[in-house]
């Protein structure tokens, strides 16, 4: 595909299809969450002028990025009339632009001991999501061990993650148990009442509240200025929301009404306006509310920018998770310092099928399409013109680049 696509030689000397080629292909990822945003990061490692749109087929336990495009989320069949009647699909389906957000996270490096704070295999290594900067690169401070990636629909923090990561474990020691979508569901929801999920449990020190745990801070708007998020001690579990499927196709920012557009600056959740929702839950029963008409979680926030200071003390560790990959986080002790920085940056390009999820702030039929956003300032920062010079490494993909004006100072 590289070759189709960085070669001009080949139209240039009369291949009859490499237009056609570069033109009309479109990819189709089979698996999970962490399978799509895999591959959409190797796309983006292409630097491709026009890169192809991608498709995905949920063969995962979730599936939440099929879901938000009209793919479904149940395991399809495989019958040749499925498959066809699939490939159909694709070939009518519309393209989409969808953010991509990225995450940098750094931590005190230890006096003594091993080099590496985190067991490479406590990190999601399958997506790349995290990938330690080397010490020739700019980002590298001296006493630090700092680390990068991306997503493109979640991050989350808490409760959440943790069950998420005790199946995923669970899934690695007894493969042979996990055999279909409906028994992966049992087993996650075994699972979460067992963690403490649904009740508060005095044996897991990791299920804090969030406010115990970090302080957070959010820019909410480009070129904005940093405050402080005030999370509520009840909010166990916090997402910071791209796409609107969560948890096998739940919303948890829904669709907020008049008021509270007008009242806190709120937007219906566009999957392209440079904005991720920011949303809360208490415990799994705050989550059943997503399966109520409107439900919804505790509505944070919209930001650009969120930032996430741990405090020192606090818990030995907490679990995190980006597009379906858990993994278990060491908190700072004594002196130490972790901070984790999520930003926006470019777009990719979704496949999309009806019934899409998914809203366009630029499609008339969404709701509250007119956006309040300075679509100058928006576009600016979309320019490639304005990201070519200067660009720094920034995820785990070289695709994730961040411009000079962006100030990492902060993080030491």
């Amino acid at each position: 595909m590289a070759v189709v696509f960085s070669n001009p030689m080949l139209k240039s000397n009369g291949d009859p299809i490499a237009f056609q080629i570069q033109s009309n292909l479109r990819l189709i990822v089979a698996g999970g969450d962490g399978t799509a945003s895999w591959l959409l990061g190797v796309v983006s490692d292409l630097k491709l002028s026009h890169p192809p749109p991608i498709a995905t087929v949920p063969l995962g336990t979730g599936n939440n990025l099929p879901f938000s495009f009209g793919w479904g989320k149940k395991n399809p069949t495989t019958d040749q009339e499925a498959v066809k009647s699939f490939l159909g699909q694709v070939k009518k389906a519309r393209e989409m632009n969808i953010d991509s957000w990225h995450i940098i996270m750094r931590m005190r490096a230890p006096q003594e001991g091993p080099c590496e704070p985190i067991a490479p295999l406590e990190l999601p290594h399958s997506l790349h999501a995290f990938h330690r900067v080397s010490g020739s690169d700019s980002l590298n401070m001296e006493g630090y061990h700092t680390y990068r990636g991306g997503f493109w629909n979640y991050f989350s923090m808490g409760m959440d993650a943790q069950v998420s990561y005790e199946f995923h474990s669970e899934r690695k020691r007894n493969p042979e148990k996990f055999k279909n979508q409906l028994t992966n569901q049992s087993t996650y929801a075994k699972l979460g009442l067992k963690q403490g999920w649904f009740a508060a449990s005095l044996t897991h020190p990791s299920s804090r509240n969030i406010a115990q745990l970090a302080k957070v801070r959010i820019m909410k708007r480009p070129g904005g200025q940093w405050e402080e998020l005030k999370i509520p001690r009840s909010i166990r579990s916090i997402v910071c929301l791209n796409l609107p499927s969560f948890s096998g196709g739940l919303n948890p920012w829904g669709t907020p009404g008049t008021r509270k557009v007008q009242d806190r600056d709120l937007t219906a959740p566009f999957v392209d306006d440079g904005l991720i929702e920011v949303v809360g839950f208490r415990d799994a029963w705050h989550g059943l509310v997503l399966l109520a008409p409107n439900g919804h979680g505790t509505r944070l926030a919209q930001a650009h920018r969120i930032r996430f200071e741990f405090h020192k003390g606090a818990a030995e560790h907490t679990f995190m998770r980006i597009d379906g990959e858990p993994w278990k986080q060491p908190l700072p002790k004594d002196d130490d310092t972790v901070v984790v920085e999520i930003s926006h940056l470019r777009q990719v390009t979704m496949l999309a099928s009806d019934p899409c999820k998914s809203k366009s702030v630029n499609d008339p039929s969404s709701p509250m399409c007119c956006s309040n956003h300075d679509d100058d300032e928006r576009n600016s920062l979309e320019d490639e013109d304005e990201w070519e010079e200067g660009r720094k490494k920034f995820g785990a993909a070289d695709t994730f680049k961040f411009p000079d004006e962006v100030d990492v100072a902060h993080l030491s």
